[in-house]
C-alpha cells in the first residue's frame, strides 16, 4: 500500500514509539494526527515534521483514558485531516507492585488507559473507516499481553485485553475491508522504560522506537487484500 498521502492518527504521540512512528510515517509522506498529553511535545513534533517532510499535521492534547476527551481528539482530528486511513493506537502507561501491595487506583489507571483508551479512540474513528470500507488499525500489545509476570498483574492485564479486544475487532471489521493487527514487542528502550526501571540509560543494544516503527511501516505497506494478524519483534541479544 501507498503511505503517500494517506492519514494517520497516532496516540501518545509525544514521545517513544508514538513519536518514532510519526517521524517515520511522515518520511513516507503521509499526513498524521497527533494525540498525547502533552502539549509542548506535540507542538515540537508537529513543527519538525512539517519543516522537514511538509506534510499536513494536526494535533489534539487529550488524556484518553476519559472517553468524552478521546472522542473529542479523535474526531476532530479526523475532521481536520479530512479522513483516516491508519490508526495507530499506541499510548500506554506502566507501572509494577504485588497485588497486594499495589493501590487500586493505580491498578484501574493502568488499564483505563491502556485497554479503555485504545476502545475510545477505535470506537471514535471506526464509524469513519467503516463509511469507506477501508483502513488499518495497529494496536501496540506487549509481550506482556502473552504471558503475566510477577508484579505485573495491572500491565499484564491490560495487554492481554487489548490481544483480546483486537481479535474480536478484526473478526467484526474484516469483511469491510479493514485491517486490524496487534503487535506485541519485547521491552522496547523508550522513557516510559526507563521510568519503569525496565532499561539503562544508553543501552543502544535494546530494541528502540525506531524498530518498531520500522515494522508498522512494513505492516502497512502490505497489498490491501492481506494483513498481519499479530506480530512479535524482539531484542536480539538483551
Amino acid at each position: 500500500m501507498e503511505l503517500k498521502n494517506k492519514n494517520a492518527l497516532i496516540t501518545g504521540a509525544g514521545k517513544g514509539i508514538g513519536r518514532a512512528v510519526a517521524i517515520a510515517l511522515a518520511k513516507e509522506g503521509a499526513n498524521v494526527g497527533l494525540i498525547s498529553r502533552t502539549e509542548s511535545e506535540l507542538a515540537s513534533l508537529a513543527k519538525e515534521l512539517t519543516s522537514q517532510y511538509g506534510i499536513s499535521v494536526h494535533y489534539a492534547v487529550a488524556d484518553i483514558s476519559n472517553a468524552a476527551e478521546a472522542a473529542d481528539a479523535a474526531k476532530g482530528l479526523t475532521k481536520e485531516l479530512g479522513s483516516v486511513d491508519v490508526l495507530i493506537n499506541n499510548a500506554g502507561v506502566a507501572s509494577f507492585g504485588t497485588v497486594a501491595e499495589m493501590d487500586p487506583a493505580e491498578w484501574e489507571r493502568i488499564v483505563r488507559v491502556n485497554l479503555f483508551g485504545t476502545y475510545y479512540v477505535t470506537h471514535a474513528v471506526l464509524p469513519f473507516m467503516l463509511e469507506r470500507s477501508s483502513g488499518t488499525i495497529i494496536n501496540i500489545a506487549s509481550t506482556a499481553g502473552e504471558r503475566g509476570f510477577a508484579t505485573g498483574s495491572a500491565y499484564n492485564a491490560s495487554k492481554f485485553a487489548v490481544m483480546g479486544f483486537t481479535e474480536a475487532l478484526m473478526q467484526e471489521v474484516r469483511k469491510s475491508n479493514i485491517r486490524v493487527t496487534a503487535l506485541t514487542p519485547s521491552t522496547v528502550y523508550t522513557p516510559l522504560s526507563l521510568a519503569s526501571g525496565l532499561v539503562t540509560e544508553g543501552n543502544d543494544s535494546m530494541m528502540q522506537a525506531e524498530d518498531v516503527a520500522e515494522l508498522i511501516i512494513a505492516t502497512l505497506k502490505l497489498p490491501d487484500r492481506v494483513f498481519i494478524k499479530t506480530a512479535g519483534i524482539w531484542t536480539t541479544n538483551p
